[in-house]
């Protein structure tokens, strides 16, 4: 296979993709890659918000405190040890431990979820830091407690400042499901590494997968600048509306 023509090369990769059965399996690997990777993220922003509002509310009771320290050593656990290592130890360690029987796919996205949340916590504190703090102030007297303040004004506005660094996060998620192949999930890397071990000519596939996810990642990249555009547009619009009341 070392002697072969890129023309051979590429017509023996391509010879895979005709296939019905190659195809349905590059499908559904990359549908698993980029489920695994929304999922992941939608779970880590909901665990990272709850831990940001954590470590930014008074510590005004012992509970917070608590808690505080609680959110600290779970950021530290999912921080200070690789992806990989965490798949490994949820599928091969903990769910025989517990007795719990599931599918590989649903321990990676619990995985990946509970790693990005580790992340996300560290961003959503910084765009919560950001939010001026008048806007508590303001929020608090209304008469809206420090919960419904900071779901209703203060983490809208905290989004909207960290939109680029979660774009950036769900990236990273989307690379790293190349390790799921750990725990048995045919994600697209997987299906490739298949397409490799069957051709025995490795190149034009491993070329190929780099060139798919370099798409993914343009299209994430899109979807964040639209995202910005959008949300730019709609406070211009909100501040032209206000200047027009108060000017009337």
């Amino acid at each position: 296979m070392n002697g072969m023509s890129w023309s051979q090369r590429f017509e023996l990769f391509f010879s895979y993709l005709k296939e019905p059965v190659w195809q349905q399996r590059l499908l559904s690997g990359l549908w698993v890659t980029v489920r695994i990777a929304v999922l992941g993220l939608l779970i880590g922003i909901v665990i990272g918000t709850l831990i940001a509002a954590v470590k930014v509310a008074p510590k005004y009771k012992r509970l917070l405190r608590v808690l505080e320290k609680v959110c600290d050593v779970y950021v530290a656990i999912f921080r200070g040890t690789p992806m990989v290592v965490q798949l490994l130890i949820g599928y091969y360690v903990l769910l025989p431990l517990l007795g719990i029987r599931t599918q590989a796919v649903n321990v990676g996205v619990a995985v990946f979820g509970l790693n990005s949340g580790a992340y996300v916590s560290e961003i959503m504190r910084g765009g919560l830091r950001s939010v001026d703090e008048g806007q508590m102030e303001a929020g608090r007297a209304l008469g809206m407690g420090y919960p419904i303040t900071m779901l209703k004004i203060i983490v809208p506005q905290a989004v909207k400042n960290i939109v680029p660094t979660l774009g950036n996060e769900f990236i990273t998620l989307i690379k790293e499901t190349s390790v799921l192949s750990f725990i048995a999930i045919s994600d697209m890397y997987t299906i490739f590494q298949k397409i490799v071990s069957n051709s025995y000519e490795p190149i034009v596939p491993y070329l190929s997968m780099a060139l798919v996810y370099i798409l993914l990642v343009l299209i994430i990249t899109w979807l964040i600048r639209l995202t910005e555009k959008l949300l730019a547009r709609s406070d211009r619009t909100r501040t032209v509306g206000k200047k027009a009341k108060e000017a009337a």
